[in-house]
């Protein structure tokens, strides 16, 4: 296996989390080498909407997402799987922006920065004395003093470090894609159906994100996406009405299986994880690719304290996870709390019921999916 130079910082993964940190840790003037096994631009599943609190950082990253096409989104629309219907203000709200330009448009401005992406896919990551050596598919080793492990929901590395999380079987798949058609630009409309929920809202061009998640269960019935929504989705009036105003862009939905909501660790073989791969929230939030952005912000934060020698990797790891639990943890259980609701017909009817009677409800239960604007 050939060596190559030594880095500050390793990243396993070039999504949200992990291009945000490079270009944080490269502004710092970190020498920095990111592994990603996808080439950009590229489609991923996600639902797309990503809330303001984090605008304020990325824009110090110096990335201003508006200037990508971004749509402000401020209302709620919350559905029952038999359509009824509730609206909501979102607060601050945020902006739709698909992945496809904002993670390109990200990758740009951490190459600009002086970060080396490589395509390719870690296998492992192994220690010694004074490193740890990120090891690769192509062969190739990578010495780093600190690695960041942002490589997603599920991944083979997750095996090799044997993270329990990986062991459990999974219920849930997801679908997206791209419509054109009638939809109010500053909404989110969030869709319950049998199974699952979907939503839909504006992102850049005109176009329309669609995204779902349901259970394997459920899905296996059918086999197909299209008898799948025609016999599922549909049952929502309100959805199945909104979809008969659009379009699809693509050929084929994007998917993706093997969807775990479970509890993960923060940190594994020194590997500090961040975004999905350090835990991932319910779509019905809405919140996700936000979190993924403020887990990078607090990862490299620290990161540069350890790498000036402020602390030492123990007191990063304890304050990470520390910092991690403060933010993020209630997320998750709302989250988790508000999926069990939802999932079940006679609960969401039950809740729904209150959230009509008592319409303040749902701007609290909003804010305690949402953080406070990031500034580094």
């Amino acid at each position: 296996m050939d060596e190559v130079e030594h880095y500050d910082v390793g990243i396993i993964g070039g999504g949200l989390a992990g291009l945000t940190s490079a270009i944080h840790l490269a502004k710092e003037g970190h020498k920095v080498v990111l592994i990603e096994k996808n080439s950009y631009p590229k489609h991923k599943v996600c639902g797309e909407y990503i809330s303001s609190e984090v605008t304020p950082y990325l824009l110090q990253l110096g990335l201003d997402p508006y200037r990508l096409g971004a749509v402000a989104i401020k209302t709620l629309q919350l559905t029952t799987q038999r359509g009824k219907s509730l609206n909501s203000s979102l607060g601050d709200g945020g902006f739709g922006l698909s992945r496809y330009t904002l993670d390109h448009a990200l990758m740009n401005l951490a190459v600009s920065c002086g970060v080396e992406v490589i395509h390719d896919t870690v296998v492992n990551v192994i220690k010694n004395s004074e490193d740890l050596n990120i090891c690769t598919k192509l062969g190739r080793l990578y010495p780093v003093k600190l690695v960041q492990g942002a490589h997603g929901k599920r991944d083979k590395l997750d095996k090799v470090l044997k993270r329990p999380f990986i062991q459990k079987k999974v219920p849930f798949l997801a679908v997206k894609t791209h419509l054109t058609g009638d939809f109010p630009d500053s909404m989110v409309a969030l869709h319950t159906f049998k199974g699952g929920y979907g939503g839909l809202s504006k992102v850049e061009d005109g176009l329309i994100n669609f995204c779902y998640i349901v259970s394997t269960t459920e899905f296996k019935k059918y086999k197909d996406i299209k008898r799948f929504e025609e016999a599922i989705l549909c049952q929502n009036p309100a959805l199945k009405l909104a979809l008969a105003k659009t379009q699809p862009v693509f050929e084929q939905p994007v998917t993706i299986s093997q969807i775990d909501f479970s509890k993960k660790e923060r940190c594994s073989s020194s590997i500090i994880m961040t975004g999905d791969a350090a835990g991932l929230i319910h779509p019905l939030c809405g919140n996700g690719m936000s979190m993924a952005i403020q887990s990078a912000q607090i990862f490299a934060t620290l990161g540069h304290a350890f790498l000036t020698e402020m602390i030492t990797r123990e007191e990063l790891e304890y304050a990470y996870k520390k910092q991690w639990n403060a933010e993020f943890k209630q997320r998750l259980k709302t989250g988790r709390m508000l999926a069990k609701i939802f999932k079940n017909p006679y609960l969401s009817t039950a809740a729904f019921s209150m959230l009509k009677q008592f319409p303040f409800l749902l701007p609290k239960i909003i804010r305690q999916t949402h953080g406070k604007p990031l500034i580094s």
